[in-house]
């Protein structure tokens, strides 16, 4: 049976929704992100782009680059609320599809041109996901994931393309060696350097070659290229989740070990979130009294993996779930509602500096250990963790 994989790419995503909700602001030049100098671009619309603008750059030069742009701060709940619509549309339509992350899906229509044809399928989900929620998205349709992400850049802004069998190859070939996923900015200058500008280049390069100059990451670089890799589609489950508890070893009711140990088990959580390329947008906290009583409470969040996000809200489910004034035997958190995605920060409220001390603490977790550092207010607290 020949494969059909479905990507879809909601178009400038944040700048679409405050579009829905300010019309005023369609066609203008718009910056989505921190609104202080020291803030950083979340997302910028198609009109910022010709002047260079791009997300992740500071506020303060995309200003400059574009100062007729209108700046938005961004409500991170906003976008959740919609990615949340066009999942459940998705959801609806398709028995098994990949959430990637809060604007990026996947899809295996794979034998559905027997009784209706994948393309028009997808096409009129696209349509459906239009007309439901107001937001433009665009879709590849090919034989594999990689080959329909690209497609799907290929048709942006708000447009579909499919890729027939046999035809990866030759749609590929033209391209900028860029729009390979996996090419990054650093590999894209090593491949520079080496006179290799568009992908038909490693075409026809041996694959050996590949691998001596890059690796492993060199051979998916090369199968990307001919349109042979085939990653798996990874099935959305909602529920996934992290979690970490901890059992005392005497009962307490010592306010300040219980919160120094919730402290540790959310900034912990959100860690692994990050180093997973993960975000959740539900975080709940257990509570077990001496009596073996046991209660929890959740919270719905926009998605994120950010310490100074999601520790002030697990304190805050813990301070109104302890009510009994009892003695307390286990407490635990738990992170669920997981999808992949990058936004691992809150771009609205972050500025540079903060998102490079994210990036500066988890280099140094990632290569000495998780707990190699620690903020102050989680220190001394010792959890077990697991994922369900």
């Amino acid at each position: 049976m020949k494969k059909s994989i479905l990507h879809m790419d909601l178009d400038t995503f944040f700048v679409s929704c405050e579009r829905l909700i300010d019309s005023k602001l369609q066609k203008r030049p718009l910056l989505v992100g921190g609104t202080g100098d020291r803030g950083v671009v979340a997302a910028c619309s198609y009109e910022t782009r010709r002047f260079g603008v791009h997300s992740g750059m500071s506020m303060k030069l995309a200003r400059r680059l574009c100062p007729e742009a209108v700046v938005i701060r961004g409500n991170a709940s906003t976008y959740s609320k919609y990615s949340h619509l066009v999942t459940d549309i998705i959801k609806e339509s398709v028995p098994v599809f990949e959430k990637a992350s809060i604007d990026e899906f996947y899809a295996d229509l794979s034998g559905m041109d027997k009784f209706f044809g994948s393309y028009k399928y997808a096409s009129e989900l696209r349509s459906t996901i239009i007309k439901e929620t107001g937001l433009p998205i665009s879709f590849g349709l090919s034989k594999n994931k990689i080959v329909s992400k690209v497609a799907t850049g290929e048709a942006k802004p708000n447009n579909q393309l499919r890729i027939d069998h046999g035809f990866e190859k030759s749609f590929l070939a033209p391209l900028s060696i860029r729009k390979l996923p996996s090419v990054g900015e650093k590999t894209y200058k090593i491949l520079r350097n080496l006179g290799i500008d568009k992908v038909k280049v490693i075409q026809h390069m041996p694959v050996e070659m590949m691998t001596s100059v890059l690796g492993v990451n060199g051979l998916t670089i090369w199968k990307r290229a001919q349109g042979i890799d085939n990653p798996p589609l990874i099935p959305f489950h909602e529920r996934k989740s992290i979690s970490i508890e901890r059992t005392f070893t005497k009962d307490t009711i010592d306010m300040v070990k219980l919160r120094t140990t919730i402290f540790a088990m959310a900034e912990s959580l959100a860690y692994q979130l990050r180093s997973g390329d993960k975000l959740a947008a539900c975080i709940s906290v257990k509570i077990r009294y001496s009596d073996f009583n046991t209660y929890t409470k959740q919270h719905k969040i926009a998605y994120t993996s950010a310490d100074h996000v999601v520790i002030p809200k697990v304190l805050d489910l813990f301070d109104s779930l302890y009510q009994r004034r009892l003695l307390i035997r286990l407490v635990g958190v738990k992170f669920s509602h997981i999808v992949s995605g990058n936004y691992q920060i809150n771009l609205f409220d972050d500025t540079e500096e903060m998102l490079s001390l994210y990036k500066a603490m988890d280099t140094i977790r990632s290569r000495y250990g998780e707990h190699s550092i620690q903020k102050a207010s989680g220190m001394g607290a010792k959890t077990i963790g697991g994922v369900s």
